[in-house]
């Protein structure tokens, strides 16, 4: 981790003092595609749609008669490349819809007051994002829908079955940290050791010295998130592959933690409303969620079917090929042809 810690270092600092010294081509660091990928409303040859007021990367696989499968990235701020495994449930007659949230991965970016000003209702943005993708991808009422969330994703999926009870036909979760604000908070702290943490603050601290971010300065702050990120032991991630990612979103981030904190959100309400099946994957490798927290979180759905997943941490439910295709997958496809 301390190579891997260094060679980032090494990378930011090289960057940033070619842009800050190559005034020739008239660049500016914080330029559009000069730290960071450009966003859809910067690149239109990304796929993109347009919903709730955002433009959004998004691309489906599959028959657009099929079950609609709705992959949601972890975060908040994360993409849904690391999820591309999911295009595998296409071949199987599925409709497979990625997308970016708004402010995160490719997806338009938003200042930081757009989400803080409205307080709790933040998350009726949020949901209703969710909602105005479904109605987008749906091509007839009778259209199944399942959701398919991952860590951050699965939060945000538990939180829409709870809002829209009957839009859904199905729930698969992927080791959501929480459902209600303090179990999440109490999530988060287990599975960032204090060390690790130092390192990251010693980190930011450097870069500070080269590049500092204004609050909706987005290009510089994702930049610096991208380049704080590192392995996890906790939570049982091996070694950071920055090719799983397109971009992180740092305002989206600390907006929505800044709202969880000051309002208490609560993800699990309304949940006992919604009465359709759910598969709940936890990893083996992942030390900050043993047994009883998977028992504590999935106290709150419907008799839900839970798998743990073996061989993997977090991330590996879904980015580890063996694990996809010889658990999480298999799970996956029994519960769709089940609806």
């Amino acid at each position: 981790m301390t190579a891997f810690k260094k060679r980032n270092a090494v990378l930011a600092t090289f960057t940033i003092f070619t842009l800050l010294f190559s005034c020739t081509d008239g660049r500016t660091i914080d330029g559009p595609g000069n730290l960071v990928p450009k966003t859809v409303d910067q690149d239109s040859s990304l796929p993109s749609i347009y919903a709730n007021g955002a433009m959004l990367h998004s691309e489906a696989f599959g028959p657009e008669n099929g079950t609609i499968v709705i992959a949601l990235h972890g975060g908040p701020g994360g993409d849904y490349r690391y999820l591309l495994n999911g295009k595998d449930l296409a071949a199987e007659g599925f409709r497979v819809v990625f997308y970016d949230q708004r402010g995160s991965g490719l997806s338009q970016r938003f200042s930081k007051k757009s989400y803080t000003s409205l307080g709790a209702g933040a998350m009726d943005l949020i949901y209703n994002e969710l909602h105005a993708i479904i109605a987008h991808y749906r091509k007839t009422p009778g259209q199944k829908v399942v959701l398919f969330g991952h860590s951050w994703g699965a939060i945000l999926a538990s939180g829409y079955a709870g809002k829209y009870p009957d839009d859904i036909q199905g729930l698969i979760v992927c080791e959501p940290g929480g459902l209600k604000w303090n179990d999440i908070e109490d999530y988060v702290k287990e599975s960032r050791s204090f060390k690790l943490w130092s390192e990251i603050l010693n980190d930011a601290a450097y870069m500070d010295q080269f590049i500092s971010g204004k609050e909706d300065q987005h290009e510089v702050l994702d930049y610096k998130m991208s380049m704080l990120a590192s392995k996890n032991d906790i939570t049982g991630e091996g070694d950071f592959d920055s090719s799983m990612s397109w971009r992180s979103g740092a305002v989206i981030m600390d907006a929505l933690f800044d709202i969880g904190e000051q309002y208490n959100i609560d993800f699990s309400q309304g949940i006992q409303n919604y009465n359709g099946p759910v598969l709940f994957f936890y990893s083996e490798r992942n030390k900050a969620y043993p047994d009883s927290w998977a028992q504590k979180i999935t106290a709150s759905y419907h008799n839900p079917s839970v798998v743990k997943v073996s061989g993997v941490g977090h991330d590996g439910i879904v980015t580890n090929s063996t694990a996809w295709n010889n658990q999480t997958k298999p799970k996956i496809i029994n519960l769709m042809n089940g609806l």
